[in-house]
């Protein structure tokens, strides 16, 4: 019980515990910078915790110091001495190694779409569909705003408040959000693409798409149909740009 109610081993516990329900318990599985932006969150929690008072940091400190002067801790001290190298060695080369890279002229910027997505287990055409919501013009600008309230809870945090791309989280996130504000991103995209991407996100991405993947969360949990047409149109309003259009036949 005594090990039980040592700090360091509740801190310990706490910190596998989180990463292990992080890393595996959210589905569909969330991008690693955002797991490295909550485990620190986690950190700096389970820090203040143990240092509440000074019972508590010196329950939390006492096995480390042990580990390091303690004569009856010398095997211990022999292992961490090995091990530490090792992973700190491991670590560096992971980091240095040249990584295989798709050649340059296959990068797929935006990569194809598919036919159709299954959402919510219902089908739904990405291949020459439009924003719905456009059909209604008496109706279009209440969607417009509803889409930039839904924005601001749910985008805001990496897509930025000005849509640049550079909101709180942005430098934590490899590759960075997509900046809206670009001509090159959903300028040159039809609005049913914007449907696929943020309904499926990055997990949705086709292989080919590699290296380049997003760290783009799916939303389709977490939005309905509806939800997402209303964030894409006023994306669009917002920036000022228009959506691609689906060449018909003449």
């Amino acid at each position: 019980m005594s090990v039980l109610r040592s700090r360091f081993v509740q801190a310990v516990v706490i910190l596998v515990g989180a990463f292990l329900a992080l890393r595996f318990g959210i589905r569909p599985p969330a991008p690693w910078s955002v797991i490295q932006i909550y485990m620190a969150v986690v950190f700096l929690a389970v820090l203040i915790f143990v240092s509440s008072d000074t019972d508590s940091w010196r329950s939390f400190v006492n096995p480390m110091r042990a580990a390091l002067v303690d004569p009856s801790q010398r095997p211990v001290r022999i292992v961490l001495a090995v091990a530490l190298p090792i992973l700190l060695g491991y670590y560096a080369y992971t980091q240095a190694a040249a990584r295989p890279q798709a050649p340059a002229e296959l990068r797929a910027v935006h990569p194809a779409p598919p036919g159709s997505i299954q959402f919510r287990g219902k089908e739904i055409n990405i291949a020459g569909v439009d924003n719905p919501l456009r059909k209604d013009v008496a109706t279009f600008k209440r969607n417009v705003a509803a889409g930039g309230e839904i924005y601001v809870r749910s985008c805001m945090f990496c897509h930025g408040d000005n849509l640049d791309g550079h909101g709180l989280f942005a430098s934590a996130l490899n590759p960075p959000p997509a900046n809206f504000e670009d001509p090159g991103t959903i300028a040159m995209l039809q609005e049913s693409y914007l449907f696929w991407r943020i309904a499926k996100g990055g997990p949705g991405l086709p292989r080919e798409s590699t290296p380049w993947n997003s760290a783009m969360p799916a939303w389709e949990d977490r939005l309905t149909e509806e939800q997402i047409w209303q964030v894409i149109a006023y994306l669009y309003d917002a920036t000022g740009q228009e959506p691609r259009r689906w060449e018909t036949a003449h």
